[in-house]
């Protein structure tokens, strides 16, 4: 405890904490997208009853379908039910079945109607000479391959069973996605001021609470609507927690290369939470249940904000002996909105595929539960790799130059994803995706930290609360136009519409190649505390805060 007490505040015991907040939030971000798709459909289509007393009179069709987890209602044809309704009243009639004996006739001797009843059973078959009329020598199909035939059909409808709520859920999940963003995107522009006038661990630790009442609501939750409120409660936690902790890892790191690598490594933590949550969420709930993964992430939540109160000291994080740049002269930067844009568009393609990917997947490629979570999974390793990779290269590379690639390779990516037929046909694009929004976020977040050092005042809570609005407006606009936009053109038109997007795109980031400073912001800073900063514009107000001995002999002379 004596170590702790002494290191409490230190530039990495911070990186730490916020790294844990932010791999919190994004594992709640992403262990809901396997998670969502296939709980309302389960809501709109229950399990029947499994029906023990006539195993015979299930029809293949029906059993092929269950393969999604659920078996959607179908309205049977009446030629059907006279078949089943004949089988059922025959059934009493019918002898036991007899191993020993069984009946040596052709195929060519059965009926059309008996011909479903031998072919499900398989181990056994029955004499039905005494509800035989008359034999149809013209049916001489073989029985096996009446069964490969029935097979392959149910195997192909199962992959098409309602797909028209399959269709309409790519909107209701979009919203529910999105509602998370368009919440943080409102709250943002409030939080960043707050953190520049109270501090940072007061926003930081009331995320915590927040993203707790979230998890515990999502694990309990069994309705669309209690679903959507939390959320939207996640995305006030949300918005507490990245603003206050990019806003604290740019004030305690404030050389611009550490400053790069500590980005990098908190991006880290973010992708470690994309990782672990949607291939967490998916086997959870395949194999657990629903509440099994929201209860473990509430209590790494407590894990959380007991780490926030051991090393976070509010007196060395506070930066409020500076007055912070305004947030509309913020905005008004045609710099800071490049790196804005560049954001918000390299992400709205992954935001794109989290309610979109999953539902093509039920469609095409007929994917169990915990495959549609394993699909993102090449996209969050290759995005930890990234930010982690250029946190460091991007320094000396160019931070604009990696921005400018990461979005060109973005936009390859993206329209590269429905040429795939299998999950193994994602691992490719759904990599390349995730390694280069890792280039972007990586050469981004720093660029903000720069831009506002050599043209603003040094106070950090505005200007990442514009960076973490741009990433809300790529996840809001993504999930709830990307569902009404797969509706009408199609998922392979609409990746191919974002990719070109972001290519269109790309060129804009030389612009950052080398940004002018404005020179009545320069600041003085101190060399006992570098947080003591003060703008000037002429010689005269410069001469009332001295620097070192030799300003005094200037002033008397």
């Amino acid at each position: 405890m004596a170590w702790l007490r002494q290191s409490r505040g230190s530039p990495r015991l911070v990186l730490v904490v916020v790294c844990v907040a932010l791999l919190l939030d994004n594992m709640l971000l992403t262990v809901v997208v396997p998670i969502i798709p296939t709980f309302l459909y389960a809501m709109e289509h229950p399990s029947p009853e499994p029906q023990t007393a006539q195993p015979s009179l299930l029809s293949l069709p029906t059993l092929g379908a269950s393969r999604l987890g659920t078996v959607p209602s179908q309205s049977p044809s009446p030629r059907s039910n006279l078949r089943t309704f004949s089988q059922t009243s025959q059934s009493s009639q019918l002898p036991r079945p007899s191993h020993s004996a069984p009946y040596h006739g052709t195929q060519s001797e059965l009926s059309p109607k008996s011909s479903p009843l031998v072919s499900l059973f398989d181990n056994s078959t029955f004499s039905l000479q005494e509800i035989l009329t008359e034999p149809t020598p013209d049916q001489s199909s073989p029985t096996t391959e009446l069964q490969s035939n029935e097979t392959t059909n149910a195997t192909e409808s199962s992959c098409l069973q309602d797909s028209a709520f399959l269709e309409e859920e790519n909107v209701r999940v979009g919203l529910l996605f999105a509602s998370k963003a368009l919440v943080q995107l409102l709250i943002n522009p409030f939080v960043g001021p707050l953190t520049n006038r109270v501090g940072y661990h007061i926003p930081m630790f009331a995320g915590f609470i927040i993203m707790f009442g979230s998890t515990i609501m999502f694990a309990f939750s069994g309705t669309y609507a209690l679903l959507f409120l939390a959320r939207s409660l996640q995305g006030i936690g949300s918005s507490f927690s990245s603003v206050a902790g990019l806003g604290m890892l740019a004030s305690v790191y404030t050389d611009d290369e550490e400053r790069g690598i500590a980005m990098g490594i908190a991006l880290g933590g973010l992708a470690m939470g994309v990782l672990i949550g949607a291939p967490f969420g998916s086997v959870m709930y395949e194999f657990v249940g629903k509440r099994a993964p929201f209860l473990i992430l509430a209590f790494l939540a407590m894990f959380d904000g007991a780490l926030q109160l051991f090393i976070l000291q509010p007196s060395k994080i506070s930066p409020g002996s500076v007055e912070g740049t305004p947030l509309l002269t913020l905005l008004k930067d045609p710099y800071i909105l490049i790196s804005a844009g560049s954001l918000c568009f390299a992400n709205m393609g992954v935001a794109i595929l989290e309610p979109t990917l999953p539902i093509w997947m039920m469609q095409t490629m007929c994917s169990p539960k915990w495959q549609l979570g394993m699909a993102f999974l090449p996209a969050s390793i290759s995005y930890l790799i990234g930010t982690n990779l250029f946190g460091v290269l991007a320094n000396k590379m160019g931070r604009w130059l990696c921005s400018m690639l990461g979005m060109f390779i973005v936009g390859i990516s993206l329209m590269c994803v429905p040429f795939a037929t299998s999950i193994y046909g994602l691992i490719g694009p759904n990599g390349g995706l995730g390694f280069a929004i890792g280039m972007v976020d990586s050469s981004m977040m720093a660029i903000m930290g720069y831009l506002v050092d050599i043209r603003h005042a040094s106070v950090y809570g505005s200007v990442y609360a514009i960076a973490d609005v741009a990433l809300c407006m790529g996840f809001a606009i993504g999930p709830s136009t990307g569902g009404a936009l797969v509706q009408a053109v199609g998922f392979p038109c609409l990746m191919v519409f974002i990719g070109v997007i972001n290519i269109l795109y790309a060129p804009l980031c030389f612009l950052l190649r080398n940004p002018a400073v404005r020179e009545e912001k320069m600041a003085i800073i101190d060399q006992e505390c570098v947080m003591h900063r003060k703008s000037y514009n002429t010689q005269k107000e410069s001469r009332e805060f001295p620097l070192s001995d030799y300003s005094e002999e200037d002033t008397e002379e």
